[in-house]
């Protein structure tokens, strides 16, 4: 399709599905190449990523690697709230382990450092970032993305996990807002 309308906004075809996939795979083999022998855990950030970890996970070859989620809030409609609240925790053990968090998106940074902060309280051995799509030009902190798949402007996007107040996240393609 290239044109869906979600609730009251319309969106065009930004990047078919095949172009993230080949992104994905160049980033779990990084992965690959970086974390053999560490017995990664993932940390997927609901509800956007569920996608990506699904997409990453399946190319990632690293034995002992485990998988988890927690679920944070910060956007309402198109935009952030600039408050990051955590719904869902994290429950395992992350002591002296490498975590690498799955983002869908990162575009201001600040789910990213609420996490980071979060994480750094248990004492892991490392913290490493993994995004689908990210957005430079909307950074606000110095903030290393160890592991990124596709670069955007700001516009505003759904689609592979990403919505629009609820919507949109189950198509394979990126979307751009239109209006």
């Amino acid at each position: 399709m290239k044109k869906i309308k979600l609730h009251d906004r319309d969106f065009r075809l930004a990047l078919e599905a095949k172009v993230i996939d080949r992104e994905i795979e160049k980033v779990a083999a990084q992965i690959n190449r970086e974390l053999e022998g560490e017995r990664p855990l993932f940390l997927g950030v609901l509800n956007g990523a569920f996608m990506f970890v699904s997409d990453l996970l399946k190319c990632i070859t690293i034995e002992g690697t485990e998988v988890s989620f927690v679920k944070i809030a910060s956007y309402v409609g198109v935009s952030s709230t600039g408050n990051v609240q955590d719904v869902i925790g994290l429950r395992e053990n992350i002591e002296g382990r490498t975590v690498v968090i799955v983002e869908d998106m990162i575009d201001s940074g600040e789910s990213i450092m609420h996490l980071k902060k979060m994480l750094a309280e248990r004492h892991p051995k490392q913290v490493k970032v993994a995004t689908m799509f990210y957005k430079p030009n909307a950074l606000k902190y110095d903030l290393t993305i160890d592991y990124k798949c596709i670069a955007l402007e700001n516009d505003f996007v759904v689609g592979r996990g990403l919505d629009y107040d609820g919507v949109g996240r189950n198509y394979p393609d990126l979307y751009t807002i239109e209006n």
